[in-house]
């Protein structure tokens, strides 16, 4: 360690203790972003997690175990965790490191290590306290004190904006992904605690209960999670068509038995869809999982939140129990190295929606759906960036970032990409995206961190073409390409602009009186037709460009609702 940062360590250290633990740190509060440099060259090999729960005070005291991995030699550490908490000792290798050798007044747990370590070492953190309370689960991250609606306690934890450090110890970037996860989750007699991965046992303490449960799948940091409640379990088994068999569990309240099994069946039929059209469940070796919760939802790895009150939509199926599980696909398996292609987990899910109703229903609920999301971009940042971004930089227009447009632009972007190189290659690219490869096998799939770039990369690739253009225009520009037009009695003539001027060379057809031409756009074309020609662009809207009437309509339904 340089004598600046060791300087700057023991200043920290030195301060930690006049700062006042409940004051909100705004490091905590973001999630992602650059990675401190204290946090460089590590990897999480395994993390075990003990939560003891105490509904009637909202409080929580919990054990972090975490075995790293050290690329190079380290005389201090940088774990995340939340300030609101008390942190009571901090263990390296089992041994006890004294109190003035380490702070978290910031969020960030800084460790002078008794002793430098390289290779492989564990830190064990003992913490207490009251975690944050989420004000609107789960656009709002923490924890949800709530009761069922027999008055019993019903807890969950939705971290995604915020990160994982709200509530246990970890390295809140995708970097910090534990490859194995075991949990204890200590509860009172009479509730049940549904978790990740696979209920290995459960201890009867007499007041208290305590769940076991363990994941041999690599999982998301924010899609770690705690549900607890009452809680009555369906099981069955998944009977995968690539050959193995999968457990299924839906953790749901008492009384509501007939409406989860319903959901059940519908998650059998979604999970049908995505191994034909994607590929294998990614987490057979844990279990495909359900959980009923006080919030709307979060893609809670192997355990995902569900709280629409068994609702289905005009499409016949329930939309948030689908969204949250295409994210076992894109978020779980397929992980953005950074929130700045977090269009990857969003754009993707949110595309998969119209994609099933097509699987389902046919092109006209595609289309119906596409259209209604046609009408929400609102281009006012890019849905990607080649700046690393924080969690809250993406999904806040305020602060800049593209919003909700990373759950209808991007789909949009996608449905474009499809019909421009076909299904084959589409789906091909996106399998490879997803699992690394073309050929996925159940049991020998590993996780993926993938941004914008490796996506452009395998779509080159499996085409044979360049399209950065293309990724150039619609990831990296927050306008949209226009399609100028101009018409006289005899002609009409017709050309792309683009943000910045940038190259752009899309196909655009166009139907003279329904008889439809595909011109290729890479210069001015002038086409002859009479001032009596009826005359069609993009007829089967297979491209995304600007259309005034959306703004219009936009800013019309702006003004009725203001």
């Amino acid at each position: 360690m340089s004598r600046f940062l060791q300087q700057m360590l023991f200043t920290l250290l030195a301060v930690g203790s006049s700062v006042n633990a409940q004051e909100r740190s705004q490091f905590t509060m973001k999630s992602d972003g650059p990675l401190p440099i204290s946090q460089q060259g590590l990897t999480v090999e395994h993390a075990d997690l003990s939560f003891t729960i105490y509904p009637k005070d909202k409080t929580i005291s919990g054990i972090g175990k975490l075995t790293l991995n050290s690329k190079q030699q380290r005389n201090y550490l940088g774990i995340n965790l939340d300030n609101l908490f008390t942190i009571d000792k901090v263990q390296i290798n089992g041994e006890l490191v004294n109190k003035n050798q380490y702070a978290n007044p910031e969020g960030l747990l800084l460790i002078n290590l008794p002793n430098a370590v390289a290779g492989q070492f564990t830190v064990t953190i003992h913490y207490s306290g009251s975690p944050r309370e989420a004000v609107k689960a789960p656009w709002d991250g923490g924890f949800v004190w709530s009761k069922t609606p027999n008055n019993k306690d019903w807890i969950a934890t939705a971290v995604q904006g915020e990160g994982c450090d709200l509530f246990w110890p970890c390295i809140d970037n995708p970097i910090g992904e534990p490859k194995t996860t075991t949990m204890h989750i200590t509860v009172p007699k009479g509730l049940v605690a549904a978790a990740n991965g696979k209920l290995t046992s459960i201890t009867d303490n007499g007041i208290s209960s305590t769940y076991h449960w363990h994941s041999d799948s690599q999982l998301n940091t924010y899609g770690v999670a705690l549900n607890i409640a009452p809680y009555e379990v369906i099981k069955t088994t998944f009977n995968s068509q690539y050959g193995n068999n999968i457990p299924l569990a839906f953790y749901h309240l008492p009384g509501n038995k007939d409406k989860a099994q319903k959901l059940v069946d519908e998650l059998i039929a979604m999970t049908q869809f995505f191994e034909r059209l994607i590929g294998p469940y990614p987490f057979s070796q844990d279990k495909i999982g359900i959980a009923e919760t006080p919030h709307l939802g979060m893609e809670h790895q192997t355990i995902n939140a569900y709280g629409n009150q068994y609702k289905a939509d005009k499409y016949g199926f329930d939309w948030l129990m689908f969204h949250e599980f295409a994210h076992e696909w894109f978020a779980n398996q397929l992980t953005n190295k950074n929130a700045n292609a977090m269009w990857l987990h969003e754009g993707f899910g949110a595309y998969m929606h119209p994609v099933y109703e097509q699987y389902l229903l046919g092109d006209a609920a595609y289309m119906s759906h596409m259209y209604d999301m046609r009408l929400k971009i609102r281009n006012k940042a890019p849905i990607a960036s080649k700046e690393l971004m924080t969690v809250e930089g993406v999904y806040q227009e305020e602060l800049g970032g593209p919003g909700a447009d990373i759950y209808a632009k991007a789909p949009w972007v996608l449905h474009t990409l499809r019909n421009m190189i076909g299904d084959t290659h589409f789906f091909q690219a996106t399998r490879e995206l997803v699992y690394g490869t073309s050929n996925p096998i159940p049991g020998n799939i590993k996780p993926v961190l993938a941004d914008t770039n490796d996506f452009l990369h395998i779509v080159n690739r499996i085409t044979g073409q360049d399209f950065t253009w293309f990724f150039d225009v619609y990831f990296y520009q927050a306008k949209l390409p226009k399609i100028k037009m101009t018409r006289t009695d005899t002609s009409v003539t017709l050309y792309w602009q683009t943000p910045n001027d940038l190259p752009f060379n899309m196909p655009i057809d166009i139907a003279i009186n329904g008889k439809i031409t595909r011109l290729t756009m890479e210069k001015v074309h002038t086409i002859a037709v009479s001032k009596y020609d009826l005359v069609t662009i993009d007829p089967k809207s297979k491209v995304l460009f600007e259309l005034p009437h959306v703004a219009d309509y936009q800013t019309y339904m702006e003004k009725l609702n203001n």
